[in-house]
């Protein structure tokens, strides 16, 4: 039995080892090929390991793209969203799992439905919206929607509020605490772990955001890093060292957030499911 239960275990790891690396492999040509020189790029069979190792593509790309504004950019869209998404959401979510009332189900039911949408869906009107309110070449309309909580991070705190026991609630309330000081002083800390996951899950969607910059924004002194890199894609024609530079410099700060918040990630994703 445990010869059996060894073997399984030896195959599951291999599995996963295996699944890893099929993962990091665009990951590895990615950086392989923003270090590559000259025509090493087109080789046939493909250079894996760069020989020699060229740096100069990633001077060549702060030195081509406003790099350092566009990261100041993006970190400050990214700032006001992740405090806009972690506040709306954590409102609605507690005041929908904490409160009955009538339409409650309803309301619940249609605020997941548009998790259907597409985003293609909604980009028409949303750009007309936010023309009305002449929003267009400002961060309006890449800022304020987050403030006005969005369907998936309700869903993730909601998840979680429900599997916090509901008497801690019953009992701040009979020691006259109001819901706002109870969600601040008692489910906000508590939902540490969920608030970090759904922090990188905002961190990554607004970072890696090209679609809503290239809608609404035409300054090229307000455009982000995604949308910088796709610009210096259209300067450069076939580059791919100076592309794969860029898109490297993209990453990083992804990779190290992820890295930084890992534990806090995988609990909070863990502890939204523990109860529906």
């Amino acid at each position: 039995m445990n010869k059996r239960l060894s073997l399984k275990n030896g195959i599951i790891h291999v599995l996963l080892i295996l699944g890893g690396i099929v993962m990091l492999l665009p990951f590895y040509w990615m950086v392989a090929t923003s270090l590559k020189s000259g025509g090493n790029v087109t080789k046939i069979p493909p250079q894996w390991i760069p020989n020699p190792i060229d740096w100069h593509f990633y001077e060549k790309v702060w030195v081509k793209v406003d790099f350092a504004r566009y990261t100041f950019n993006s970190f400050f869209i990214v700032v006001l969203d992740i405090i806009g998404t972690l506040l709306s959401c954590s409102m609605v979510a507690f005041g929908l799992a904490m409160f009955n009332f009538k339409l409650k189900k309803a309301i619940y039911v249609a605020m997941l439905s548009t998790l259907m949408l597409p985003a293609q869906v909604t980009m028409i009107p949303g750009y007309f919206i936010w023309k009305s309110f002449d929003g267009i070449d400002t961060y309006m309309p890449l800022i304020i929607p987050s403030f006005l909580a969005g369907a998936f991070g309700i869903f993730l705190l909601h998840q979680f509020y429900k599997s916090v026991p509901r008497e801690l609630f019953e009992a701040a309330t009979i020691d006259g605490c109001g819901p706002w000081r109870a969600l601040w002083r008692i489910y906000f800390p508590l939902s540490r772990s969920a608030l970090s996951a759904l922090g990188i899950f905002t961190f990554m969607g607004a970072w890696s955001n090209t679609m809503g910059p290239l809608l609404y924004l035409h300054d090229k002194k307000m455009f982000t890093l995604p949308l910088g890199l796709l610009f210096l894609s259209n300067d450069t024609g076939v580059e791919p060292q100076l592309l794969m530079a860029g898109a490297v410099i993209v990453t990083i700060p992804v990779i190290i957030v992820f890295i930084i918040a890992q534990k806090q990630f995988v609990e909070g994703i863990a502890s939204t499911g523990l109860k529906g």
